[in-house]
């Protein structure tokens, strides 16, 4: 599968019910070794998942599961398994927003800023969240809107630090986008956001939250800050 081409996106935020740190460590090890086994077996679905600490960073969110699949399915039956292993029955879904991958409208030539998020070396930090415009946007000519779009995507590529992935939701979830960011530099990436706050397509934004931010570890250490 070419994952720039292709492919559906789903970042899943899993909250910890508080009362599994109260376990026996013998049992929360056990939990947490189940869990992880469930995560690294979703690669035989074809699905490529990445785990982000979000441990005490945003109330009722402790796990930020990053996971690209060929079909909806995949992402189903990957997370039914995860969350019914060891760890998994202790977690509850506090976010989950897809998204389809395909080309951009608006860019012709993507530069590295944005290759998939799946590919490569992961950045320190990834920043996720729903985005969604408003009717007068869709009204609008396709001359007008790439005129805007070239704007904002000038700001963007002032900070090359910062890398984006755009994917497409509609009719597949409540928000029209599924927006990430990858960056090992959060300042940079804050004052790329300011930055955007000042474009013509600001105007056009309904929704941008909530607004999902993880530290990429492996997922034994994440489970080890979490008490596994």
């Amino acid at each position: 599968m070419n994952d720039e081409a292709s492919g559906f996106v789903h970042a899943l935020a899993l909250r910890v019910d508080p009362a599994w740190r109260r376990l026996p460590e013998n049992e929360r090890r056990a939990d947490a070794e189940a869990f992880e086994r469930a995560h690294e077996a979703a690669s035989d679905e074809g699905v490529r998942s990445f785990a982000y600490s979000m441990v005490g960073l945003r109330a009722g969110a402790d796990l930020l599961m990053w996971r690209l699949a060929p079909t909806l399915d995949a992402l189903e039956s990957t997370a039914a398994r995860q969350l019914t292993s060891g760890l998994g029955r202790w977690c509850s879904v506090a976010h989950s927003f897809l998204g389809r991958i395909g080309p951009s409208q608006y860019v012709a030539r993507p530069t590295s800023q944005e290759r998939s998020l799946f590919e490569g070396e992961r950045s320190r930090y990834l920043i996720v969240y729903p985005f969604t415009k408003g009717t007068e946007w869709y009204l609008l000519g396709r001359e007008a809107r790439q005129g805007i779009m070239n704007e904002h995507m000038r700001v963007g590529r002032d900070h090359p630090g910062v890398r984006q992935l755009l994917a497409y939701s509609f009719g597949l979830d409540d928000q029209d986008f599924l927006v990430a960011y990858e960056t090992d530099d959060l300042a940079d990436f804050s004052d790329l956001v300011r930055a955007l706050r000042g474009t013509e397509s600001r105007r056009s934004t309904v929704r941008d939250t909530p607004i999902l931010t993880g530290i990429h570890r492996p997922l034994d250490e994440t489970l080890s800050l979490l008490g596994g």
